[in-house]
């Protein structure tokens, strides 16, 4: 009886293993790989690497959508570090351009999600892949999957060069503001090289400022009010001849009244 138990015990123990372990390597749905995205614009980048970040709301980060130049990368594999291991990148609206200019969804491509990345094959290694992703609400993090030149535009109206609310990695990027928008650019990032982002709304600088001054004015105004009140309750004392004298205790009795 104990050994059916124990038995039966570890079947439902490996069905579950077993189902997890299918449902984390599932892979992407072919309408989530199909999803309607539009990269016109991000193509017209002279960049290897070209990548769009749009804004988030309250609820909801925010999103990006990237373009790959291959030269010569046949096979890409998409993944992002957490707190202990690497992740596959979960993507969708993925497209790829032959050189030809002719265009594939992403369902007609090879595309599989394993347990640490997500692997992208491409039919000819010097065409332009496509495909977009989440980012954070005011935050974006992608690993360089490939080496090259690479240019990312921020949502409109974001920047990155105040040094309390914008950050950007790696150095020596080039800044350029255009329609409203500021852009990054770098000539080269090497392969496996993370970019790192943090940018701010830039109206929220002077929203900032303001609520500063404002706090500062009105602590300002408790201290003198709370001063005030001091010196009127001194006075009081010394119009009714109460005076604690806490100078001279050398007789170790309480404080005298003067």
């Amino acid at each position: 009886m104990n050994r059916r138990f124990v038995l039966a015990t570890l079947a439902v123990v490996l069905l579950t293993m077993g189902a997890g372990c299918s449902a984390f390597s599932g892979g992407i749905s072919d309408e989530q790989l199909d999803r309607e995205a539009n990269y016109s614009d991000v193509r017209d980048s002279d960049a290897d690497v070209a990548i769009a970040l749009e804004d988030g709301n309250l609820i909801s980060g925010g999103e990006f959508r990237a373009v790959y130049d291959l030269n010569g990368t046949r096979k890409l594999e998409l993944s992002r570090s957490s707190l202990f291991n690497d992740e596959p990148l979960n993507v969708y609206g993925v497209r790829y351009w032959y050189p030809n200019g002719t265009e594939l969804n992403g369902s007609e491509l090879e595309v599989k999600q394993g347990r640490s990345a997500t692997t992208i094959a491409v039919p000819n290694e010097n065409g332009t892949l496509a495909f977009s992703g989440k980012a954070g609400r005011k935050t974006f993090s992608l690993p360089a999957y490939v080496g090259g030149s690479y240019e990312i535009t921020l949502p409109e109206n974001h920047r990155t060069t105040n040094f309390l609310f914008g950050e950007v990695s790696p150095n020596g990027a080039e800044r350029e503001i255009v329609d409203g928008q500021e852009r990054l650019s770098w000539e080269q990032i090497e392969a496996d090289r993370t970019i790192s982002l943090r940018y701010y709304l830039a109206r929220d600088i002077p929203l900032f400022l303001g609520l500063i001054g404002t706090t500062v004015l009105l602590g300002g105004l408790g201290i003198g009010y709370y001063y005030r009140q001091v010196k009127r309750l001194q006075k009081q004392r010394e119009e009714f001849g109460i005076d604690v004298n806490t100078d001279d205790d050398s007789d170790g009795g309480p404080p005298g009244l003067l």
